[in-house]
């Protein structure tokens, strides 16, 4: 072990704020607790070391993905046998944003769902928690053909002035950048299902049509962003961290997928 003392919750505070988190900030985390070092108390001591610097007039937001909560007919890592997709749809307990658990998102997530006063938003693949002042005006709105798009958390982030760290992980965990490429003016879109809860105890099967997500490009889009200079570097416990504004981000992010995967020309590309 490469540390001389484990970080604490105090120690994780002064580093965000020295990294340019201010009180009353709108901050959407993104996490990886193995890159942070030993941290004394573990996730409990993020999530505080975050609360703390934020304020009580502050608001952390964090992903609450449930990827397993799909059609198992686009199933890959493994495919299921096409007989079990019946049972899988009619069978699998309905999303319930109190119970289900995130998955492939890490342990901070969790911490942040299961908090004290944490609220969570109602999509069945792609909720997002929220603890602080603006939690509710976080997630109250997720339509579910708006994954990722304006009448989503993420959205919420962007109307709210929001800011995006990345702890200990990069481009590649950035969800803001699906609202960018939910705003292009002819983004992909497919059918897509999942399970979910009406409330009663009971479970269904619904589909709708949503954005087709590529984060090939996302660490490529992410060096371009930075190279703007509009990303604060700097470290969080032992974790190399990115912190910048959302709204920034997510502009830049329409035109760099307009030009990049379109061709459009920088001039008429926009938000």
């Amino acid at each position: 072990m490469d540390q001389a003392l484990p970080h604490t919750a105090a120690t994780l505070t002064n580093d965000l704020l020295a990294l340019g988190v201010v009180p009353g900030d709108v901050l959407l985390v993104h996490s990886s607790m193995r890159r942070l070092g030993f941290v004394a108390g573990g996730p409990q001591a993020v999530v505080d070391a975050l609360l703390t610097a934020v304020g009580p007039e502050g608001t952390i937001v964090v992903p609450t993905h449930t990827s397993e909560n799909t059609d198992p007919a686009g199933w890959q890592n493994p495919p299921v046998p096409e007989s079990w997709w019946p049972v899988l749809r009619s069978d699998t307990p309905g999303f319930d944003p109190a119970r289900t658990p995130s998955r492939w998102v890490g342990v901070l997530p969790e911490a942040v769902r299961t908090w004290p006063g944490a609220v969570r938003s109602a999509h069945p693949h792609v909720s997002c928690a929220a603890l602080g002042a603006q939690a509710q005006d976080v997630v109250a709105e997720h339509d579910l053909a708006e994954s990722h798009g304006e009448r989503s958390p993420i959205g919420a982030v962007y109307r709210l002035g929001g800011k995006v760290l990345l702890l200990g992980c990069g481009h590649d965990s950035n969800t803001s950048l699906h609202l960018a490429e939910r705003r292009q003016p002819s983004p992909p879109m497919a059918e897509t299902g999942a399970a979910i809860s009406d409330g009663d105890g009971t479970s269904r099967w619904v589909t709708w049509t949503d954005l087709v997500t590529g984060e090939d490009d996302f660490d490529r889009l992410g060096a371009a962003f930075e190279e703007t200079g509009a990303v604060t570097l700097g470290r969080v416990g032992s974790a190399a961290t990115r912190l910048m504004d959302q709204r920034t981000l997510v502009d830049f992010g329409v035109d760099w997928i307009a030009r990049n995967r379109h061709g459009v020309d920088a001039d008429v590309a926009g938000p």
